[in-house]
């Protein structure tokens, strides 16, 4: 078997989320215990911390494994999705897990687990757990799946818990109001567990109270006592300062927990993200003249960070009027060429949502991820021009990509994204 014959095999005789949507979803946990018994609970063998959360989950993963990597920890990180490679979903001390050992697993155990017919997210979940206690990891952040009280990840006796943010996302499988999604996130609260809230509002504060006071664990809610770095912190865009306060709030437990961790390593974690943990496409520059930038917000609850990060036109002045007819301010500096945007979306977000707060002063490539699920791209282009935003429809992220760099200025400023699927095409089309 080959590695190629091992993900052909994962991806095709296991439900991927990312290609089939709810379909792939799996309620309950019932095949994680199966599996976690017949490996022999390996999360048991070392510390966990357990990140959930709509947005900024991904990142507050990466730069707690990059703190406690800088204090010396031998450290397990798994996230999903994967952009480029699926190894990176699987990853000790920022490098990801051997091919060989892929292929191994799947090898040796999916005569156990097809009887079974886990999701494919099941399945990994148990590699990575299993591959953390292989390696003799100190301690494994993971990341949450989808939701939380019945994801998989939920078997962990986390150190601590975090919940970033609740948005409107999966709602046809989390609920639709956000009470009812902040109650399936609240569902990785463990008993006398402390859990940190990053981001939260009038009706999700009772949720994650309610939920953390039934169980006797201390409740942090971030927004209460903002707080700013006083250091350097390398990932950039306005997001990531709601990111960084929630983080800030983590270091007390995370010190406890963990006792190596000095205010240097703190320093060098934040400052280092991308280079211990290999992160990509947060806000991430991928060259200049013209400026390019990806960014795998793919909801609402992200875009209102990415909108107002975007550098407004000279004309604009402190604020930019979006296609809803809102005034948003923005954060980027003035810039002297135009906005470009590649955008494409996959077809079970709030794509009306999301357009409704884009600018009228881009110009705009719609393209179409190569995933199942993305949103055809003439649709998309489409339900755009409800919205006043004008511009051609290309069949792929590759070849609207190429059209925007055709077309720009040295003093243009390009962003990608709208989908964590339409950066990961881009990435990779850049290898």
């Amino acid at each position: 078997m080959t590695y190629q014959d091992a993900l052909n095999y994962l991806y095709t005789r296991t439900p991927l989320f990312q290609n089939q949507g709810a379909g792939a979803y799996k309620e309950g946990l019932s095949n994680t215990l199966a599996l976690d018994a017949h490996f022999g609970h390996p999360h048991r063998s070392y510390k966990t911390i357990h990140v959930a959360g709509t947005n900024g989950k991904g990142s507050v993963s990466h730069t707690l494994a990059s703190i406690l990597q800088e204090a010396g920890y031998r450290v397990g990180l798994y996230t999903s999705p994967h952009l480029v490679d699926f190894r990176e979903r699987i990853r000790v001390n920022g490098e990801m897990i051997p091919k060989r050992r892929v292929i191994d697993f799947v090898r040796k155990e999916k005569a156990f687990f097809e009887p079974l017919y886990p999701s494919f997210f099941e399945v990994v979940t148990a590699l990575a757990f299993k591959y953390f206690e292989e390696q003799k990891v100190d301690v494994a952040v993971i990341e949450v799946g989808l939701g939380g009280r019945l994801d998989c990840t939920n078997i962990i006796q986390p150190e601590f818990c975090v919940i970033t943010n609740i948005s409107f996302d999966h709602v046809a499988l989390l609920g639709d109001t956000l009470a009812k999604i902040a109650s399936e996130k609240a569902g990785i609260i463990k008993q006398h567990t402390p859990v940190v809230v990053g981001e939260h509002t009038d009706e999700t504060r009772p949720v994650f109270e309610g939920k953390a006071n039934s169980l006797h664990s201390p409740i942090i809610f971030s927004e209460d006592t903002p707080q700013t770095a006083p250091f350097d912190v390398e990932l950039k865009g306005l997001c990531q300062q709601k990111n960084t306060n929630t983080l800030l709030h983590c270091l007390p437990f995370l010190q406890k927990s963990f006792p190596k961790v000095t205010e240097q390593h703190i320093r060098d974690g934040f400052a280092h993200v991308i280079e211990n943990t290999h992160l990509m496409g947060r806000w991430q520059t991928l060259r200049t003249r013209p400026t390019v930038v990806c960014d795998t917000g793919h909801n609402a609850g992200g875009f209102q960070y990415i909108v107002r990060s975007l550098p407004p036109a000279p004309s604009q002045g402190g604020g930019v009027q979006t296609s809803g007819g809102q005034v948003l301010p923005l954060s980027g500096g003035v810039r002297g060429g135009l906005l470009r945007i590649v955008l494409g979306m996959v077809n079970d977000k709030d794509v009306s949502g999301v357009l409704s707060m884009l600018p009228h002063d881009a110009t705009y490539y719609f393209c179409q991820a190569s995933v199942a699920r993305a949103l055809p791209a003439t649709e998309m282009q489409q339900k755009a021009a409800a919205f006043g935003l004008e511009g051609r429809a290309f069949p792929t992220v590759a070849a609207a990509y190429r059209a925007a760099l055709s077309d720009a200025s040295p003093d243009d400023f390009i962003f990608v994204g709208g989908s964590t699927f339409v950066v990961a095409d881009l990435l990779s089309a850049r290898k």
